[in-house]
């Protein structure tokens, strides 16, 4: 049994559905479960449709919600020429919902309604590619993933109760698998114990496929992008970047951490608990072997990270006492409750800094936090190189001419901040 996943760029539009049957197709006779985004930027558009409801704007609300209901639409008249009662109907129903959500918004808690919301871009995909499976002669099993996907309660950005989904996952799979050889759910979606809609977290699908991958002991979990695998550095930023073959585990989990977007962070630890292979492969090519992460692989070749927009964060004590565990416990508890991720940091004796995306950053929020007890000083619009097997050459290579402000190095990883 394989997992595929499919994001939203590669059911964009009709034709990216009728190439994912496509691929689907070359398959069939094996046991599939297919993990499928939302289509396009639905998700943005939720997110929209969302802030519509927060701000009470019924006028940008029914906008929004025409423009996500059109473009829906257009992809299914496209698909289903001769129209498919079926898929009309459980598309109907959904938007219904939807339209219905506007009042329901002052009765839940904001993070509450945003996953119930933003989730209904994963169903509307699931039921029009599944639908279209059906029609091209793949007989496949719909599979609504927050019945048997169990998180906490932390909305937006649910943890895995991994015991309890893998007993669910497996009796549902079982059951389906007894008359399909395809299943299709929804990535990046779950629900709490009492049944409320959950997610995972934005990119959240790579996980969720890891997931079903670890739950059902599959043979392997390929993501299909509109790249042909993962490279050594971003290839929209470094024309010269080079594809990877084949890298590790630990390389893809740091890679992930420090910033790749290729993979989503939490989507390596469940596939190394069982030694489960992912691939990276292309949609657009499926020919093209791709980037495989495993075990035994190896890769010595320079990868790079560029972050952008980055603020760096400065605390010092106002005595010139040192910054010990029980300032740092302090400094931490501080930052988890203003939601703030710490992308890199370092301390010295008066000192710790810290480095965070600059959406992250509120001033207002960070002196009311801090300024009481340490003297707070940032600097805006810096950048965060990482590289991982680094040598001199591309080191002088990425920092020429710029300021580092912080470097930290490792035997296999170095990182600097720059302006």
């Amino acid at each position: 049994m394989q997992v595929f996943k499919f994001g939203g760029a590669s059911v964009k539009d009709a034709d990216a559905v009728k190439n994912v049957t496509t691929i689907v197709q070359s398959f069939a006779t094996k046991k599939l479960v297919i993990i499928v985004s939302a289509m396009g930027k639905t998700t943005n558009k939720l997110e929209a449709i969302i802030a519509a409801c927060a701000n009470q704007n019924k006028s940008l609300f029914d906008q929004h919600f025409k423009e996500l209901d059109d473009y829906h639409n257009q992809i299914v008249e496209q698909l289903f020429p001769e129209k498919n009662e079926m898929l009309n109907l459980q598309l109907h129903n959904y938007f219904s919902e939807i339209n219905r959500m506007f009042m329901q918004y002052k009765s839940l808690e904001h993070n509450v309604f945003y996953d119930k919301m933003v989730a209904y871009g994963e169903l509307l995909s699931t039921r029009i590619v599944e639908a279209h499976l059906e029609k091209s002669g793949v007989k496949s099993a719909w599979l609504d993933a927050s019945k048997v996907v169990i998180t906490n309660d932390k909305f937006r950005a649910a943890t895995v109760d991994m015991s309890l989904t893998e007993t669910k996952i497996q009796e549902a799979c079982t059951v389906a698998f007894r008359m399909y050889n395809i299943i299709v759910t929804q990535g990046f979606i779950g629900s709490n114990m009492k049944g409320s809609t959950t997610t995972l977290g934005r990119e959240g699908s790579d996980y969720s496929g890891a997931i079903f991958a670890y739950c059902l002991n599959g043979e392997s979990l390929t993501i299909w992008k509109d790249v042909e695998g993962m490279y050594n550095a971003d290839p929209k930023k470094f024309p010269n970047a080079q594809k990877l073959d084949a890298i590790s585990y630990k390389d893809a989990i740091e890679l992930s951490y420090y910033g790749a977007s290729v993979i989503h962070p939490k989507t390596i630890q469940p596939l190394q608990n069982k030694e489960i292979p992912l691939y990276v492969k292309s949609f657009l090519d499926p020919s093209l072997p791709g980037t495989a992460i495993k075990k035994d692989a190896f890769n010595t070749k320079p990868c790079y990270i560029i972050k952008d927009k980055q603020v760096l964060v400065s605390l010092s004590t106002k005595n010139f006492s040192f910054i010990a565990e029980k300032n740092l416990a302090e400094i931490f508890n501080k930052y988890d409750q203003l939601d703030m991720k710490i992308n890199i940091m370092q301390n010295s004796a008066v000192n710790f800094s810290a480095l965070f995306d600059e959406k992250q950053f509120q001033e207002s929020e960070v002196l009311e936090a801090f300024q009481s007890s340490y003297a707070v000083r940032y600097n805006e619009n810096v950048e965060l190189i990482t590289i991982r097997h680094y040598n001199s050459a591309i080191i002088d290579e990425l920092t020429a001419g710029r300021e580092i402000l912080l470097e930290q190095r490792t035997r296999e990883t170095v990182r600097f901040v720059v302006r």
